[in-house]
């Protein structure tokens, strides 16, 4: 494998965090990001939920934040949207434990209602903050591939001017020569209200899936 960048490196983002991002290795920024108080978010989530995957990984899926079971088990895609996610990366024939996996936000925003904690998308001001946690990321793993799920995920690496709707699929070489591509998140498919409409939108999230591990 090519040596590691480093000075030359450049951000595969459009949206830079509001602060730079912190030093050290994956390990000292997982244990780093456990304990940051910089937004609101930490006061009422059980824990910040980091990525995880090879140091080393060609490929990197960024989702958009931790829902409620990613935040009791401390796991990126643990709950019903990374059952979906493994199904459909079989089915790419992708192979979870060579890839990273991490969110463009570590906490769990939510709304409680009675024994249940509604998903809250985080503001943008949130997302800015946070973003300096996947922005260490992507300097230490440096992927060559990286895959943006859903549309929070799509706006940190391609800009806000960026559709999902209309761009889902489609290459897009990065700031430092890395190339991009965008897709649905799970959730988004689970949330599809009909049948014939989840089940298409799934078909679009493997075939995606197929063309960011180059075999179409």
């Amino acid at each position: 494998m090519p040596a590691r960048r480093t000075v030359d490196w450049v951000y595969p983002l459009a949206l830079l965090p509001a602060s730079p991002a912190p030093a050290g290795a994956l390990a000292t920024l997982r244990r780093r990001a456990k304990a940051c108080h910089a937004c609101p978010l930490w006061e009422h989530a059980t824990q910040a939920v980091f990525g995880e995957g090879p140091a080393d990984a060609e490929m990197m899926l960024i989702g958009e934040q931790p829902g409620d079971q990613e935040d009791q088990q401390g796991e990126p895609f643990a709950g019903p949207a990374g059952q979906l996610l493994d199904r459909a990366l079989a089915d790419a024939q992708l192979q979870r434990e060579r890839l990273y996996l991490t969110n463009a936000v570590k906490h769990f925003k939510f709304q409680p209602r009675g024994k249940r904690r509604l998903h809250q998308r985080a503001s943008a001001r949130e997302q800015a903050i946070c973003r300096q946690w996947l922005a260490a990321e992507l300097r230490e793993v440096q992927p060559r591939r990286i895959l943006a799920l859903g549309a929070m995920a799509s706006r940190a690496v391609f800009g806000g001017k960026f559709r999902l709707t209309a761009r889902h699929g489609e290459w897009v070489t990065l700031p430092g020569g890395a190339m991009g591509m965008a897709t649905w998140h799970p959730s988004a498919v689970l949330r599809t209200p009909d049948a014939a409409g989840r089940e298409q939108r799934y078909r679009e999230l493997v075939a995606d899936l197929r063309r960011f591990r180059g075999a179409v």
